[in-house]
């Protein structure tokens, strides 16, 4: 007797079941399915649910707003009722109110109308050298600074001295003529700063300084400077009691003029480089 054999193969058996999936589940129900239209009226119904939440949200915030501004509202109400019953008060009994106005520092006012503003940086000028240099006003710093390089020691009459020329670079705008020049004057003190490499000791000279109207004999530290961007630096001891900085200006004064210098009518190109080599 023959076997019975299958009127189709097992696996395309296979793959039919597997395709059907749930349809041979009695207890399954198909997925259901929205058309066009169904869709986009669901669509719709979301939007406005939205839209309806947002507009419940915004009137919240609506309303909170109008009764912090009526609680505002109502105690000024409260403070101008007190200032007219005051008032009513004071006529009952014939008295007129009085008007105090403030009252201003006048000692402060004198002591700041006494000192000279002053920008973030500045022409100077040293008379005794006979140039004039771009400075940097730092209020950081407690003594100002010179730029100086070839710096020597060496004693006259007893005293100590020091024999310097002024640290420029190429870039630093002054009178030519006094680039290589020495300058000499007696050491005044000596200043220890500590830096990270250790503490250095530099010689401190008086040098006469002009800045606009300022006049002074300023103290300055010798050290070389070439690599920063101005060669003279002013601290405390300078601006103490004499001057306010505008650290949002800078030279709210003209540059001063010496022999064989330019013009301060020609100071504002120089200016505009300074203000761009900030910026870079």
């Amino acid at each position: 007797m023959r076997p019975r054999t299958l009127s189709a193969p097992i696996p395309w058996l296979l793959c039919s079941l597997l395709i059907s999936g749930c349809a041979l589940n009695p207890d399954s129900e198909p997925e259901p399915t929205l058309s066009p239209a169904a869709f986009e009226a669901r669509i719709g119904q979301l939007e406005e649910q939205i839209a309806q939440r947002c507009e419940r949200h915004d009137t919240s915030a609506a309303d909170q707003r109008q009764t912090e501004l009526l609680a505002e509202l109502r105690d000024a109400g409260v403070t101008l009722r007190h200032l007219r019953g005051d008032i009513e008060r004071l006529e009952q009994r014939g008295e007129e109110p009085t008007v105090v106005q403030a009252q201003c520092n006048d000692e402060l006012s004198a002591t700041l109308s006494a000192k000279e503003m002053v920008g973030r940086s500045e022409w100077i000028g040293l008379p005794e050298v006979g140039t004039y240099l771009r400075a940097r006003v730092d209020s950081g710093a407690n003594t100002s600074s010179l730029s100086a390089t070839d710096i020597t020691r060496f004693e006259r009459d007893g005293e100590d001295w020091v024999r310097f020329k002024l640290g420029l670079n190429e870039d630093d705008v002054v009178v030519d003529n006094v680039r290589d020049e020495w300058i000499e004057r007696p050491i005044e003190r000596r200043v220890r700063i500590m830096q990270a490499a250790g503490s250095e000791s530099r010689p401190v000279v008086s040098l006469l300084m002009t800045l606009g109207p300022i006049r002074e004999t300023v103290e300055f530290t010798l050290n070389d400077r070439t690599h920063l961007d101005y060669p003279v630096l002013l601290g405390r001891r300078f601006l103490m009691d004499i001057a306010l900085i505008d650290v949002a200006e800078d030279y709210l004064h003209p540059r001063p003029e010496f022999p064989g210098g330019r013009p301060a009518s020609e100071a504002a190109e120089d200016e505009i480089n300074d203000r761009d080599e900030e910026e870079g």
